[in-house]
C-alpha cells in the first residue's frame, strides 16, 4: 500500500504548549502519539526532532513559557509540520549558514525537510517544514547506499587506505537501507560473514 493511498487529505492535529523545557518531552510523546494513530511511525524521529528544535527556538527567541502550537497535518505524500509563537520576528535563512550554536533549528529543516519557510500571521508567525511521506526515508546514508550499489564494480579505488574507508562506509550504509526496509542488520552480517568464509575457504 502506498502512503498516497495510506494518508487520508487534511489529517490535521493542533497541539497547544508552553514553550518551557520541562514540556518538549510532553510535547514529544504527542507528537509520537498522533504520528501512530496515522499510521505514520515512520516519520516520528524526524518529526519529534524537528518539534524539539522548533520549540527550542521559541524558548530561546521568544521567552521561557511563551505560548506556542504545534500544528501536523498529513496531505498526500508530505506531513506539514508548523509551530506557531505570538513574535513577529522572523527567523533568516541566511543563518542556517552559521555556526554550531547559531540557526541549529534552521540547519536541521534544511537537512530534514523537501521545503520549509515562515509566514507571518495575524499573531505572530509560523515555521513551517514539510517531510516526505514516502517509504524510502531521507536519511543520506540510505540513498547513498542504493547508489553505490548501483555503481558497484565500476569504480576503482586505488591506495588501500581509501579502500577502507569506502567499504566501511559502503557496509555501514547498506545496515541502514537494510534497517529502513525493517529488515535486521545483524542478520545480515552473520549471512555475510559466513558467506564470506565459505568463498575464502
Amino acid at each position: 500500500m502506498s502512503s498516497k493511498e495510506r494518508v487520508q487529505p487534511q489529517l490535521r492535529c493542533v497541539l497547544p504548549f508552553e514553550a518551557a523545557a520541562s514540556e518538549l518531552c510532553v510535547l514529544r510523546k504527542a507528537v509520537r502519539t498522533q504520528l501512530g494513530l496515522w499510521g505514520l511511525s515512520v516519520v516520528t524521529d524526524e518529526v519529534q526532532l524537528v518539534a524539539s528544535e522548533l520549540a527550542a527556538n521559541v524558548i530561546k527567541h521568544v521567552g521561557e513559557g511563551a505560548a506556542a502550537t504545534l500544528v501536523l497535518e498529513a496531505s498526500g505524500d508530505r506531513l506539514r509540520v508548523e509551530l506557531h509563537d505570538k513574535s513577529h520576528v522572523v527567523p533568516s535563512r541566511t543563518q542556517a549558514a552559521c555556526g554550531a550554536e547559531c540557526g541549529r533549528g534552521l540547519h536541521l529543516l534544511a537537512g530534514l525537510a523537501v521545503d520549509w519557510g515562515t509566514v507571518l500571521t495575524a499573531t505572530g508567525k509560523a515555521v513551517w517544514c514539510e517531510l516526505s511521506l514516502e517509504p524510502a526515508p531521507q536519511c543520506r546514508r540510505v540513498q547513498r547506499a542504493a547508489a553505490m550499489l548501483q555503481q558497484y564494480r565500476r569504480t576503482a579505488v586505488r591506495s588501500s587506505a581509501a579502500l577502507e574507508e569506502a567499504a566501511t562506509d559502503l557496509i555501514a550504509d547498506v545496515l541502514h537501507l537494510l534497517a529502513a526496509q525493517g529488515r535486521d542488520p545483524d542478520d545480515f552480517l552473520d549471512r555475510a560473514q559466513m558467506h564470506f568464509e565459505a568463498e575464502a575457504a
